[in-house]
């Protein structure tokens, strides 16, 4: 048994962390570090149980997804993409924004939504100067729908990565059951953009014309590598469609995807290896090690007993605690610690509980919906979030907290609502009738936003 001072020095060091990273009066890579390393040398978790509850399947899938991603975006591929995105929109600065919008979202499903406001974000810069109009709506949507779009696959944002490598749950899993209300929410999302920033997206027809001369296969680089990624990510992507089947980790599937094309396309290692961003590696290895700590102290254990009390059990009261804390928590720090928080205390939960495996995935996809949905309240709620604002105001375009709040957290809400219905559905009916009736609820759903765009472009042409 820990002594009373270990029990204390883990909670004072987790908190100590978790302060420095959200006032980011260090980089939240050295406070992770530094608390891991405490929490070792003081003796509150040996080295060896510190190793083994840093998530390999997680920092395997990363590393491997880094790579492939990095290799890809040297052809130009994603440039392309949102550039024929603009011209598909007919160069109405509303259409645009769904158009962006709706890429960033399926590419955050299937990169990351770090990486894909990274590709995305310096694109929608040079579109909105061509049309000479402010960039700031069409970021908003790309922040949003990144972390939408990320939200429906295990692969799409990090707490998803943890969350499908610390329980049974695979890539199909993620897919058919979150993204039904995952489209539902998006489309919601991006039409409700469109009617905020209606009035400072106006057009001359002069202007939407530049975007529609833009020459997209001069971004294409390379074609011989962009043929060989394509087909190692569809390889992958196949291999995270059947990893379930093949009992096989995602890790595995993603560092040999890597693997494969750095053999088929004689990369030197050195270059692809710095696609890897490491610091964000180690930050994930420093804040497992903290968590193993809680978990090797007991506290978590006795967080997991104070919620079954607090709920007396009810699985709808457990699952809506778990989502709206998760997301309301998720809002104001990053959520990636926040999840490696919670995943050891719902499993904790499950087994005082003795919950069936439905009764757990019920509680893993509130858990997924809130902490990645969440991410969307305020600037610093996600990691895309606070790289989009970075990368804006170095370009003199400042995305503000309470700016940004103003606009995002009440769609933040209205996604935890709709997210919470499908959820209690999800849980008191059938999956063969909650599912599909959602899936044609979002299509239904971006029918008619696509019909109000259309009205929307035509009232643009007519003023």
């Amino acid at each position: 048994m820990p002594g009373n001072y270990q029990v204390y020095l883990a909670i004072i060091v987790f908190l100590v962390t978790y302060s420095i990273i959200v006032s980011e009066k260090f980089h939240r890579t050295v406070a992770a570090f530094a608390g891991a390393a405490i929490v070792v040398l003081a003796g509150i978790t040996p080295p060896e149980k510190a190793v083994a509850s840093i998530d390999w399947n997680t920092i395997g899938l990363l590393v491997g997804m880094m790579i492939i991603v990095g290799l890809t975006r040297e052809t130009g591929v994603f440039e392309f993409l949102a550039i024929k995105a603009a011209q598909a929109a007919g160069g109405y600065p509303l259409a645009i924004l769904a158009s962006l919008g709706g890429v960033t979202a399926i590419l955050s499903s299937v990169l990351d939504n770090v990486t894909t406001v990274l590709l995305i974000v310096p694109v929608t810069f040079a579109i909105a100067n061509k049309l000479k109009l402010n960039p700031l709506p069409f970021l908003v949507a790309e922040i949003l729908t990144s972390n939408i779009g990320g939200t429906a696959t295990l692969i799409g944002d990090p707490p998803n990565i943890m969350i499908g490598s610390a329980s049974h749950l695979g890539f199909m899993d993620f897919v058919i059951n979150l993204t039904p209300v995952v489209i539902l929410i998006h489309m919601l999302t991006v039409f409700i953009l469109q009617l905020i920033y209606r009035k400072g997206l106006l057009l001359s027809n002069d202007r939407r014309n530049g975007i529609l001369e833009l020459d997209a296969r001069a971004e294409l680089k390379n074609l011989n590598l962009l043929r060989k990624s394509i087909i190692v990510l569809g390889l992958v992507i196949v291999g995270f469609l059947l990893h379930q089947y093949l009992h096989l980790e995602s890790s595995v599937i993603a560092l040999s995807g890597a693997a494969l094309l750095l053999v088929i396309t004689r990369t030197d290692p050195e270059e692809p290896i710095s696609f890897v961003e490491w610091p964000a590696i180690f930050f994930f290895v420093g804040l497992f090690i903290i968590v193993g700590a809680l978990e090797e102290v007991g506290i978590i254990s006795a967080l997991a007993k104070l919620s079954l009390e607090l709920t007396g059990g009810q699985m709808i009261l457990s699952g809506m605690l778990v989502m709206w804390v998760s997301a309301l928590a998720s809002s104001f720090v990053d959520n990636i610690p926040f999840v490696a928080t919670m995943i050891p205390l719902l499993k904790e939960l499950g087994e005082l509980a003795q919950m069936s495996v439905n009764e757990q995935d019920f509680l893993w996809w509130c858990l997924s919906l809130g902490a990645c949905l969440g991410g969307n309240g305020t600037i610093i709620g996600a990691s895309a979030n606070v790289i989009v604002a970075g990368i804006a105001e170095k370009r003199g375009i400042y995305i503000t907290f309470t700016g940004f709040m103003k606009v995002a957290f009440p769609l933040m809400l209205m996604s935890l609502v709709i997210s919470s219905v499908y959820m209690i559905l999800w849980f008191l009916l059938p999956r063969i009738l909650i599912i599909p009736s959602f899936l044609a609820l979002a299509l239904l759903a971006a029918l008619f936003c696509r019909l109000q765009t259309q009205r929307l472009n035509r009232t643009e042409d007519e003023e």
